[in-house]
């Protein structure tokens, strides 16, 4: 589904990733982990459209979206939550929700001006809609709520249920349970569970090893942005680079 082709990013002298190449399968759980600085944020802005790369592409269903804008990649089936909440504050739940439910309406500007039904058809789904998601994600019953008064769980999960909206091919996940309590992650991890059910392929970046290691089915790992592992999480588990990485040393030394 995604295909990531010898992707370099360079910023002036500083190359924050060398020939990365990573693909993430249809039906997929993949991890992209790795130490602060390791290029993960800058990865997920090129796959994104938020960076278009020094060299190499980005490929989704074998056409390259690297290059395009942020909307033309989510038009084109990439949708992405930030690590920093990135809601529309004083909206309510239910409407930040429609707000990208709506990228899919066609009514064009007369039907707007003029009221028509069809326009009022695709609203009506656009909130149906909506509602159907806030309910998945377990916010039913919160829809009239502001996001900014939703505790901080409940606004990352609302952030899930708005990038739902999109219909994404493939959702990425950035760090989904930053912030969260132990509690919270669990459902957070119950919440991936039921996407991967429902037939989403899921591109996680998260520090949390916990809830990394008991979803993905696959593991990419970056350091100094480069590739320095891939397997699955067992493999990852016990690949003495990794452990080098995030513990300072070789195990047993």
């Amino acid at each position: 589904m995604l295909a990531v082709n010898n992707v370099s990013m360079h910023f002036g002298g500083l190359v924050a990733l060398n020939e990365v190449s990573m693909t993430v399968k249809d039906g997929e759980i993949r991890g992209l982990i790795g130490p602060n600085g390791s290029g993960k944020t800058t990865m997920i802005n090129v796959i994104t459209g938020f960076y278009s790369p020094t060299k190499g592409t980005v490929e989704m269903d074998g056409q390259v979206i690297s290059g395009k804008t942020p909307n033309a990649v989510a038009k084109a089936g990439l949708c992405r939550t930030f690590q920093n909440i990135n809601l529309f504050s004083e909206m309510t739940a239910l409407e930040n929700v429609v707000t990208a439910a709506s990228t899919h309406q066609t009514a064009n500007l007369a039907s707007a001006v003029f009221k028509t039904k069809a326009l009022k058809d695709q609203e009506k789904q656009c909130y149906d809609r909506a509602r159907e998601l806030l309910d998945f994600v377990g916010l039913a019953g919160k829809e009239e709520i502001k996001a900014t008064n939703l505790p901080y769980g409940q606004q990352r999960l609302l952030e899930i249920a708005r990038a739902l909206a999109t219909d994404p091919k493939l959702l990425l996940l950035d760090e989904p349970v930053a912030g969260m309590n132990e509690q919270e992650s669990d459902e957070a991890a119950n919440l991936v569970h039921k996407l991967r059910e429902n037939g989403k392929t899921i591109l996680l970046i998260e520090h949390h090893m916990k809830f990394v290691m008991s979803l993905c089915d696959t593991l990419t790992v970056l350091n100094y942005g480069k590739v320095i592992a891939e397997g699955t999480p067992s493999e990852i588990q016990n690949n003495e680079d990794v452990i080098s990485i995030y513990l300072g040393k070789k195990r047993g030394k």
